[in-house]
């Protein structure tokens, strides 16, 4: 029987053109339903995706801004594809839509295979919203309190921590100084943050020359810039199957989460060698004596002592690295204005004096302090899209429906940079946190996204806001801050938003 004449000529064809013949049909195919999906009615607009890769290659190295520019033409909810899987974008107002007045809804997280490496796979802030998170959240957020707000000797605590590492912080800036003149202190600031954290979760703080302690934070520094790979890998997980600077650097990525889980481990073990039942020591004893008596939720919800790591290495990690990188935001604004580096001297000499150092107590009375810390959050956006959200149930957004799974990004940058909320929010301004009495306005305060909001809320942020405001007030109290070239505002990003390495001098003030 003879062939037809179209199969005939297939069969003739070389293995190599047989290959592209199917790789055309694939993208013909891909064009097709991406075309009828993008114009059908009720689909969430965006911008056009390619085969295979979909949005991932016009979002370049700042997703904040592709999305701030997206939001312009489409509106604050629009929807990318990364791979084959679509992901809705929500900016401006949207956001405290979706995550406050519909917080459950948003409250998942996506299915991707990196969250798994995190804390062991029971990682509470890149864990799945469940009866049994809810738990989770309940102990960890108990935990930091204990250690903020409602204890005054652990408050106290805390401040003791600050001031010492800011001490040895600044007899390590005067040694750079006379050593080398101009140099960078983003090394130094990530030390003394992770110092700080150690000293709450395990009661010790190590030299800035100990190489343990050098280890771990360089982990952590390296996490922030690999996560970025395990996100590539999470849509598009066809990368892992051949050899690729993606697939190395989330090979890498898997490699930093086994050696940070594996050093909480050991303090955690260390802790239960040590611990007496009558005394608290640091977070790691609080949260043992939590949960190995066991914590329940709905029934048959039940966390033990093998949440005990998890906890401590979200609450290290997630501190150590924004506080650190705000810390870089604030030494480089103080540079870039002079002028504002001067009246924060002058209000803090003014309430504080030169006889003392200044305290968390004198923060109603330095409101030009709080307005520069809220102006710097906003101005920075340092995390300026948080960890992805995903939904819980089939739910809707702007009258658009979102079906359960859906992957989420959170816009925060969108939010601090509104020219409808702020005037001319490009340009650095502290003063307009203030009202006409020169105190602090909380409700614009108020409207500074940068520790998220509803059932996803960082709960550190009023430990990460004690120690910018003892930092900021400490440094400009003893120190001024001079550079010889003007950093630019360029930046590198990850899981926080860093300024580009910059070199400062420091001088003692009188």
């Amino acid at each position: 029987m003879e062939l037809p004449g179209i199969i005939t000529d297939f069969l003739q064809l070389s293995k190599e053109n047989i290959l592209l013949l199917w790789l055309a049909v694939l993208v013909a195919v891909h064009l097709m339903t991406s075309l009828v999906r993008h114009w059908s009615a009720r689909t969430l607009p965006g911008p056009f995706p390619w085969p295979i890769v979909g949005n991932a290659a016009q979002i370049g190295s700042y997703p904040h801004i592709y999305f701030t520019r997206m939001a312009r033409h489409y509106g604050d909810v629009f929807q990318i594809r990364l791979g084959n899987r679509p992901v809705v974008v929500l900016n401006g107002d949207a956001i405290r839509q979706a995550l406050v007045h519909k917080g459950v809804d948003f409250a998942g997280r996506p299915d991707f295979a990196s969250f798994r490496f995190v804390s062991g796979g029971r990682s509470m802030a890149f864990g799945n919203y469940s009866e049994w998170w809810k738990v989770h959240r309940r102990v960890a957020q108990a935990t930091v309190r204990k250690f903020t707000t409602s204890n005054p000797d652990t408050k106290n605590a805390i401040e003791s921590h600050v001031v010492s590492e800011v001490k040895e912080l600044i007899s390590l800036f005067m040694r750079e100084t006379r050593t080398h003149g101009y140099f960078q202190p983003h090394h130094y600031l990530v030390v003394s943050t992770a110092n700080i954290i150690s000293a709450l979760c395990f009661g010790k703080r190590y030299s800035h020359d100990d190489a343990e302690f050098q280890q771990v934070v360089g982990r952590n520094d390296k996490f922030t810039k690999t996560v970025g790979a395990g996100s590539i890998v999470d849509v598009m997980p066809w990368l892992q199957l051949f050899p690729n600077p993606i697939k190395t650097l989330f090979d890498q990525f898997k490699e930093l989460n086994t050696e940070f889980y594996e050093f909480i481990l050991a303090k955690v073990v260390e802790h239960r060698k040590t611990m007496e039942p009558s005394i608290v020591r640091d977070m790691t004893d609080a949260l043992i004596m939590t949960l190995d008596r066991g914590m329940t939720g709905a029934p048959g919800v039940l966390l033990d002592e093998k949440y005990v790591p998890p906890t401590i290495g979200d609450i290290f990690g997630a501190s150590q690295d924004t506080t650190s990188t705000a810390l870089q935001w604030i030494l480089l604004l103080l540079v870039r204005y002079p002028d504002i580096q001067n009246r924060l001297q002058e209000e803090v000499d003014k309430v504080v004096g030169r006889n003392r150092l200044p305290s968390l107590q004198d923060q109603p009375h330095l409101p030009y302090v709080m307005a520069f810390i809220y102006e710097m959050m906003r101005f920075s956006s340092f995390i300026p899209v948080t960890i992805p959200h995903s939904t819980t149930t089939d739910t809707s957004i702007n009258g658009y429906p979102i079906p359960k799974g859906t992957v989420v990004f959170i816009n925060q940058w969108s939010l601090n940079h509104d020219p409808q909320k702020w005037d001319h929010p490009e340009i650095f301004n502290p003063l307009r946190f203030l009202d006409e009495d020169g105190e602090l306005n909380k409700d614009v305060t108020g409207n500074v996204l940068i520790f998220s909001m509803g059932k996803r809320r960082c709960i550190g942020e009023e430990l990460s806001k004690m120690q910018l405001f003892l930092f900021t007030t400490l440094l400009t109290h003893q120190c001024h801050f001079e550079v010889e070239k003007q950093p630019t505002f360029d930046c590198i990003y990850g899981l926080t938003l860093k300024p580009n390495p910059f070199h400062v001098a420091v001088t003692l003030r009188d």
